[in-house]
This record gives C-alpha cells, sequence and structure tokens, in this order.
C-alpha cells in the first residue's frame, strides 16, 4: 500500500543541521549534565557533521550550559559521598569522561588529601559496621582490599583502618 503524503509535506525545505543539533544538544542536557567529549560523541552518532556541532557546542559553552570544570565538581561531590573514591579514582573516572587533564586537575586541586583521608575514614567506617561478625583479620583484609580498589594508596588505607578499628574497640 502506497503512502500518499499531502502536498505541504512535499513542500517543506530540509531542517537546519544547527537547529537538529541545538535540539539534541538541548534534550541530552536535559536529562544529565554532560560533558563537551559526551555531547561530540552523541552528536557524532546521530549523524551531525563536525563543523555543525563544534558550532553548536561553542555557542552552549559560551551560553555556560556546557562547562567541563563544572561537571567535574559536580562530579567529585557526587562521587566521594556515593561511591567513596580516592581523588586517584576520580581523576581517572573525569578522564574516561572526556574532560582533560588540566580540568582535571584544577578540579581536584580543591581537595585536599585529608579530604581524601575523611573519605577513606567513611568508607572503613561502613565496611566496618557491616563485617562485624567475621574474624579480625578477614576483615581488615577484605577492607584494605576495598579501600585499594577505591583507588586510596596502601599508608592512607592503613592509617584510616588504624583509626577507625581502633575507635570502634573503644
Amino acid at each position: 500500500m502506497k503512502r500518499i503524503e499531502p502536498e505541504s509535506a512535499k513542500e517543506l525545505p530540509p531542517a537546519d543541521p544547527y537547529a537538529v543539533a541545538s535540539n539534541i544538544v538541548l534534550r541530552q542536557l536535559s536529562l544529565a549534565p554532560k560533558t563537551r567529549h559526551q555531547l561530540l560523541q552523541k552528536l557524532a552518532k546521530k549523524g551531525t557533521p563536525s563543523e555543525v556541532a563544534t558550532a553548536v557546542l561553542d555557542r552552549f559553552t559560551e551560553l555556560g550550559y556546557v562547562d567541563d570544570f563544572t561537571y567535574a565538581q559536580m562530579f567529585i561531590r557526587s562521587k566521594t559521598v556515593s561511591k567513596h573514591l580516592s581523588n586517584r579514582a576520580l581523576a581517572y573516572e573525569l578522564a574516561k569522561c572526556g574532560i582533560d587533564k588540566s580540568t582535571i586537575e584544577r578540579a581536584l586541586s580543591e581537595r585536599s588529601l585529608d579530604d581524601d583521608f575523611q573519605t577513606a575514614c567513611a568508607l572503613v567506617a561502613k565496611k566496618w559496621r557491616s563485617m562485624s561478625g567475621l574474624d579480625q583479620a578477614v576483615r581488615e583484609r577484605r577492607i584494605l582490599s576495598a579501600l585499594a580498589r577505591k583507588g586510596f594508596a596502601a599508608n592512607l588505607a592503613m592509617r584510616a583502618l588504624s583509626e577507625i578499628s581502633q575507635s570502634a574497640n573503644l
């Protein structure tokens, strides 16, 4: 069966690629904050020419809707609390999002080594409570493994474990 289209539909001009790209970016940003790299990938996947994608993203950056530094700050705050990630793990995750090294370093410069230590202590305290029925050596080994997976240095992990275990045994 042949589809019959109205005359008005045949007379429509082709869509403006800049408007189409802007709509794609707006839709993506309405779902969640995104990095420039993530938006560029989405535009490429939708077949947007690279010069159009660059121009649209430049405009959105100029307007403040796309800001990798602000994204990195938000990501760091969120993942520090929810996932207890170390600075090293945060840097790795941000790089996977396409954020450049200088922006990552600038965003992480707001966190100190003490912040990293406090994050490690929070994770140790959480794990310590959940493993209360285990032998102390097993508990400590598992907690140190968890800290290593979250990117904490061995000396910082040992210090956090020591502090929490001492305060728990008092």
